[in-house]
């Protein structure tokens, strides 16, 4: 059976899926006009093969394609495995940092030069990469995913890493805004709190973000964290903070995409339907359903999004722009083998894969 393009703009609205091809269902939870993209997890991979298979099918469905995202940052969340390079730990380029900051750069750049162009080899449009969030040695969620306490190296850091992300094809996404190192618990199971005021997170964790922002950073993930000195709302839900602060204040312009909705630290907004309207009317462009597929049908069906005149251009510029074939054949030059050897030899440093996965579907 031939399968047919949807002619059919980008929804606010990612979803996930079950396995590693679409059923009959997915295919038309994936057509759904809310829906705009898709996320991918570890559940989704088997092999380069497969997951370029997957990601052609899922391209294939409408026009323009659905955004195709991974989380694939490094250290403990590194989404596909078997036949990509295995990434260090962003803690592993800060420590590079207190040794040469010029080398450290030239790594920094060199990691997301190696991580965009694998996945634009297989058609993943973007990763929701680089952890922004300060290495306060508070948080263990974030822990090494850090790279760095310092908010002054952890912005140069990043914005190397970020070009090299655009060199690989990739434009970058900031998280978790404004910053997650600080408090002790995991968003993932409960709702963190932080208590500073504006003034120090200022000072501290929201450098790198503006620093980034100014820099051509093209999306900024939210943390599922309160913060009652600034607002009421945790930060994926606060008007405050994604309206007035990120656009307003910072100048801010890409995409903004809610953390998963199905993580505890959204449980407070109510239901899922709740959750995506107090998300959009806060600013945020896309929100993610994962792991509940009744729940995103549930969702998708009663959602009414407020008016979003910059939805398509944002998300446009999210979405690779050159052919998967022609990173194919990049990604077999000797010229990217010897980028792949520096980051390999990064990734053996000392506990640089150590730790469970973070954020990974059941």
């Amino acid at each position: 059976m031939t399968q047919t393009t949807l002619n059919l703009p980008r929804g606010p609205v990612m979803v996930d899926i079950a396995g590693c091809a679409l059923t009959e269902q997915e295919r038309a939870r994936l057509s759904h006009p809310l829906v705009g993209g898709i996320i991918l997890f570890r559940r989704n991979f088997q092999n380069i093969q497969q997951l370029r298979a997957l990601t052609a099918e899922i391209r294939a469905l409408r026009s323009p394609h659905l955004l195709i995202a991974v989380d694939h940052e490094g250290g403990r969340v590194q989404r596909f495995l078997d036949g990509f390079t295995r990434l260090p730990p962003m803690s592993v380029l800060g420590e590079a940092w207190d040794q040469d900051q010029d080398e450290a750069r030239k790594l920094a750049e060199t990691v997301g030069y190696v991580l965009a162009a694998e996945l634009s080899a297989c058609g993943i449009d973007l990763s929701f990469t680089p952890v922004l969030d300060l290495d306060w040695e508070r948080c263990a969620v974030i822990g090494n995913r850090s790279f760095h306490r310092d908010p002054e190296a952890v912005a140069e850091l990043a914005e190397a890493l970020q070009q090299g992300l655009g060199r690989g094809g990739m434009m970058s996404c900031g998280k978790h805004y404004p910053g997650h190192g600080y408090v002790e618990g995991d968003s993932h199971h409960l709702m963190p709190q932080d208590d500073r005021s504006l003034a120090e997170i200022e000072r501290d964790d929201l450098v790198p973000f503006a620093r980034l922002a100014e820099a051509g950073m093209g999306a900024v993930m939210p943390a599922h964290v309160l913060y009652p000195s600034v607002d009421s709302q945790p930060a994926g839900f606060s008007k405050v903070w994604l309206t007035d602060i990120l656009r307003g204040k910072i100048g801010f312009d890409g995409v903004i995409f809610s953390d998963a909705l199905d993580m505890a630290g959204a449980a407070g907004a109510g239901t899922y339907v709740q959750r995506a309207d107090a998300a959009l009317a806060a600013g945020c462009d896309m929100v993610l359903v994962c792991n509940q597929p009744e729940e995103a049908d549930t969702m998708l069906a009663a959602l009414l999004p407020p008016p979003q005149p910059k939805l398509a251009e944002r998300l446009e510029r999210m979405a690779g722009k050159s052919r998967a074939e022609d990173w194919q054949r990049l990604i077999a030059t000797p010229d990217f083998a010897a980028a792949q050897a520096v980051v390999k030899q990064l990734a053996m440093s000392k506990d640089a894969l150590a730790g469970p996965q973070v954020g990974e579907a059941h």
